[in-house]
């Protein structure tokens, strides 16, 4: 489960991304970007990506119950933000893969934090939003697994601990810069990105972050 809502996730994020030219552009009001087109877009690059559709055929109640909240969660924040996707004028509108994800897991708990949580975190260095940070646990692994030389690349990793005073089972899923990240996150270094946050200096493949989930037990 917590690898379906990781794929669900990056999914919806990609979607985003694609749709940039359009959520951007200011000459066009009405976009059409609607939250349904985005989960049907997001299930599509789900089904490619793991080679099966995301049925819900199978899965127990409680599984049913996350993979809804995490779709219901995208549906909401893009029919929030309608009125600045289909401003017309503006050109960069600021809801990016970044934001919408951020959005999306904030939203994820509300819907479903007394059983998982979902969050996008990073190496210290690499944190922008002081809501990302890692906490002790996500810090620990990502800077003695995740970012060994000799870490399987793509390799999650899962252990059970206890997670605000409840047992719970936890996965920290690797993300690596694609070429799409680096107009944002690579090089040069410190030059300001289109949000005027100073580029990383990353390079395709180097570890850019990872998705936290925690599931209840």
């Amino acid at each position: 489960m917590a690898i379906k809502l990781a794929n669900l996730l990056r999914a919806g994020r990609n979607v985003v991304s694609t749709n940039q030219p359009l959520i951007n552009n200011p000459d066009i009001g009405e976009k059409h970007f609607t939250g349904d087109k985005l989960v049907a877009e997001a299930e599509a690059i789900y089904a490619k990506r793991t080679g099966s559709p995301l049925a819900m055929d199978g899965l127990s109640e409680r599984d049913r119950r996350l993979v809804a909240a995490q779709k219901e969660a995208m549906l909401r924040i893009v029919e929030q933000h309608q009125s600045d996707i289909n401003k017309e004028g503006v050109g960069f509108k600021g809801f990016i893969p970044a934001v919408f994800a951020r959005l999306v897991n904030e939203e994820f708990e509300a819907l479903a934090g007394s059983e998982a949580r979902v969050r996008v975190t990073a190496p210290t260095n690499l944190v922008r939003n002081r809501k990302s940070r890692p906490d002790a646990w996500e810090r620990e692994v990502l800077e003695t697994r995740l970012l060994a030389d000799d870490w399987p690349k793509g390799q999650y990793y899962t252990e059970r601990v206890d997670f605000e005073g409840r047992p719970a089972f936890r996965m920290l899923f690797p993300e690596y810069y694609r070429a799409s990240c680096l107009s944002c996150h690579g090089q040069p270094q410190g030059e300001l990105d289109i949000t005027g946050y100073p580029k990383e200096g990353g390079k395709e493949g180097d570890l850019g972050g990872a998705i936290s989930i925690v599931i209840f037990e």
